[in-house]
């Protein structure tokens, strides 16, 4: 027992330091960036080479010395009659969007879309590796928006999906003039729920009352902690169906094609399956497309990076410090318990 009293006692001092610690740092970097707005940098890579590079460390040791040079030459002689004839390879721009429930990546993307939209033609494509289960409507509608201005400019729109573009993540992928799947990719869940748990009967039972005053009829229809009415979930549900049907109109806009009502059911498919229901396009991967476009366009990838406040990085520093010793100190308490 003397032993735990004395660890108590230590980590409770060492707690108290490091809190004492992040806060007068955090303090520190609340006056440095007080008055300064966040910023953030465009990163632009050309992906051609990352495909050459692949290309030739196999070649490299696949072919001989004569076939190296053989080959050197004819890819000389390939890029000498281009210049001379001026050709112009199209530009495709890769763009990512992995979505959490926030689509927070919208953040990112609204800069990357504003950023090659300076430069992009018709002649060009922007292609979107979208990874995303959905999330929240009005966060997912933005982020779709922001896709809207690629097609309102008149520039091809290609989504690439190699996972899942379900729910919000579909809406944002509809907009593509053209859909790329993965075979066992999941796609579609074109529904909208809603849930919340209710502990009124709980507060109730211990002789708890809670007092929910709006101003207006509808302010609130369910709520958490109050007792909800049928005339308040009918009201919610209407709710519901209206932003169904919003949805099935916008996917409906953007994919005249699909048989709406049978696959608005909120139901998942498969790539393969997600073809014969005309949810995608073509079956493939982001990679091998983007390797096959690498051959006839100059491929671009852009990535708009946030750049973190000096509270930001102090504020996850802490954070990530304060779960590490979380860790080890439970991982302590586990061998002594065994002991």
């Amino acid at each position: 027992m003397e032993f735990f009293a004395e660890y108590a006692g230590f980590l409770a001092k060492t707690v108290t330091l490091v809190v004492a610690i992040l806060v007068v740092l955090t303090a520190i970097a609340a006056m440095r960036g007080k008055g300064r707005q966040g910023s953030g940098q465009l990163h632009v890579s050309k992906l051609n080479d990352f495909y050459t590079q692949l290309q030739q460390r196999v070649e490299q040791r696949v072919l001989d010395k004569a076939q190296l040079k053989a080959l050197a030459k004819a890819q000389a002689k390939t890029a000498k009659q281009e210049k001379k004839q001026g050709v112009h390879k199209p530009r495709v721009y890769v763009l990512d969007f992995d979505g959490d429930i926030k689509a927070s990546a919208t953040d990112s993307l609204r800069h990357e879309i504003t950023a090659l939209l300076s430069m992009a033609t018709p002649e060009d494509e922007v292609v979107l590796r979208l990874e995303s289960g959905g999330g929240m409507v009005h966060s997912y509608g933005l982020a779709s928006s922001q896709l809207v201005r690629i097609r309102q400019a008149g520039i091809p729109l290609t989504i690439c999906i190699d996972k899942v573009a379900a729910s919000g993540g579909y809406m944002m992928a509809c907009i593509g003039e053209k859909i790329i799947s993965a075979p066992f990719a999941i796609l579609g869940s074109i529904g909208v729920v809603a849930q919340l748990p209710n502990v009124h009967r709980l507060l109730k039972k211990h002789d708890i009352d809670f007092e929910v005053l709006t101003a207006g009829e509808y302010k609130r229809t369910l709520t958490v902690f109050g007792e909800n009415t049928d005339k308040g979930r009918e009201k919610f549900q209407q709710d519901l169906d209206i932003t169904h049907e919003l949805f099935k109109g916008f996917v409906a806009r953007y994919r005249p094609q699909l048989e709406i009502d049978q696959v608005a059911t909120g139901e998942v498919w498969l790539g393969m399956a997600a073809l014969d229901k005309q949810l995608v396009d073509e079956l493939k991967t982001s990679d091998e497309y983007l390797a096959q476009r690498a051959k006839t366009a100059d491929l671009f990838h852009l990535h708009f990076a946030e750049k973190k406040t000096l509270q930001e990085r102090v504020g996850l520093a802490g954070s990530v410090a304060l779960d590490r010793f979380a860790l080890n100190w439970l991982s302590r308490l586990n061998q002594q318990r065994f002991w």
